[in-house]
């Protein structure tokens, strides 16, 4: 119950909850509930103590009335109060003591507002409407018009290519150099190393989103990420190995659709096993950055991947970022592997394991570790586009290969079905990839 949150909409919150210590104090409250069009219900027998019970097991409500009378340490308590109540819960107070100190210091707790007893009609209605009013409110504070906001995903075609390596160094981008405020969602829940690469402890936000849909709104958001610097917050996980993620993905849309109203850019950490199951994840993102590197395995992966993209998300402009560049060593050339993705490599980033071990020591992202680094340089260059992406519509995103002799020399789609002869790979890399 920070008193800097300001709370979101009520989602499938229960919309009241009271918990008073005498019969007088309810016989006032109970008339006015109903009036406001809650159940009488659920004004129950007990004060902030039996509040700390009750919600410790249970959905917070929108609004909670508690009673501080039998309390012999009401700030502390509070706090106790705030440990288990939802984030974004309204929370007045009821008590005895006319104390103007121990009202200041109630309201910097968090509190929404303090009733003196003994309670009044008018005094208790004029309270409520106020505390839904907070609710009703507009969540711009200029009232100004719905900000542009720009999405990415960052999806490895492989293991090991570096896609999360790139997902931490654009967000950093975003936040410090284009001065963008930026959120970064890491969904690999059991392994993610967004928050390692920061230097930060996962926290448990985004098991919690996932194991209770309902409570994500701004404040949650506010509460469960981790600030990595001013513009740039992170939720991520370590989950237990020995317990599965069970979601139907609708914490992840609700995660989404709160990061569009708080964020100007958000950076999806996506997993493929990730991509697949919960398609609708790219339904609002403007651009799918594929990280690839010059191998078979990721050249069939490549193919894969945009026709699932073509398919099943058709707004998003793909962007094909080849990673870990060496020359003279790659399985393939840049060359055969664009003809048979047929579409160019928009950015390459070369291998320096210098940098990423540099990186990985001061516990910084791959770009934040090496800022005077050529190796960066076209980091840069995708999180400029990336940025821009609204205005040309990613239009410069789409730059398909030439079709033409390549195809014959290096058909990818033909040698994976083992019917290319002009191929020289060996066949047991063929055998591997399939």
């Amino acid at each position: 119950m920070s008193a800097q949150w300001k709370p979101g909409p009520l989602g499938n919150r229960e919309p009241f909850s009271a918990y008073i210590c005498d019969e007088g104090a309810l016989d006032a409250l109970r008339p006015v509930v109903i009036e406001m069009g809650w159940q009488p219900e659920k004004c129950n027998k007990g004060g902030l103590r039996n509040a700390i019970q009750s919600l410790s097991i249970a959905a917070s409500p929108a609004i909670l009335m508690v009673d501080l009378s039998e309390s012999g340490d009401p700030l502390n308590d509070i706090n106790a109060l705030a440990e288990v109540c939802e984030p974004g819960t309204v929370v007045i107070a009821v008590g005895q003591v006319n104390d103007v100190r121990l009202y200041r210091d109630l309201v910097a707790s968090g509190i929404h507002d303090y009733l003196l007893k003994p309670l009044s009609a008018n005094q208790v209605r004029d309270a409520l409407t106020q505390a839904q009013a907070v609710f009703s409110a507009p969540r711009s504070s200029e009232g100004e018009a719905e900000h542009e906001h720009v999405a990415t995903a960052v999806v490895g075609t492989r293991g090991g290519v570096g896609a999360s390596t790139i997902a931490t160094s654009l967000a950093w981008l975003f936040s410090i150099e284009h001065e963008r405020s930026t959120a970064l969602l890491d969904l690999d829940v059991h392994f993610g190393t967004g928050a390692l690469s920061l230097d930060l402890e996962p926290g448990r936000g985004l098991t919690d989103a996932i194991d209770n849909p309902s409570r994500i709104d701004g404040l949650f958001i506010e509460r469960a990420m981790i600030r990595a610097n001013d513009n740039l917050a992170i939720m991520s996980a370590e989950a237990p190995i020995n317990a599965p993620v069970m979601t139907d993905g609708t914490a992840f849309l609700q995660l989404e659709e709160e990061f569009r109203q708080a964020f100007d850019m958000t950076v999806i950490d996506l997993p493929r096993n990730m991509l697949i199951n919960f398609p609708h994840l790219l339904a609002e993102v403007n651009v799918v950055t594929l990280v690839t590197e010059l191998t078979l395995a990721s050249a069939r992966d490549t193919i894969r991947l945009l026709s699932w993209l073509k398919t099943n998300a058709p707004n998003t402009h793909p962007m094909i970022v080849c990673n870990k560049m060496q020359s003279g060593a790659a399985e393939i050339s840049k060359a055969d592997f664009e003809a048979s993705i047929e579409q160019k490599i928009n950015y390459q980033i070369n291998l320096d394991q210098k940098a990423a071990s540099n990186a990985a020591k001061l516990g910084q992202t791959f770009i934040e570790a090496n800022k005077a680094s050529r190796t960066v340089n076209p980091l840069r260059d995708i999180a400029k586009t990336i940025v821009g992406v609204s205005e040309d519509d990613g239009a410069s995103l789409q730059q398909p290969a030439k079709q033409g002799s390549m195809l014959g020399k290096f058909d990818i789609k033909s040698l994976l079905s083992g019917s290319s002869k002009k191929s020289k790979a060996p066949a047991a890399a063929v055998e591997a990839a399939e």
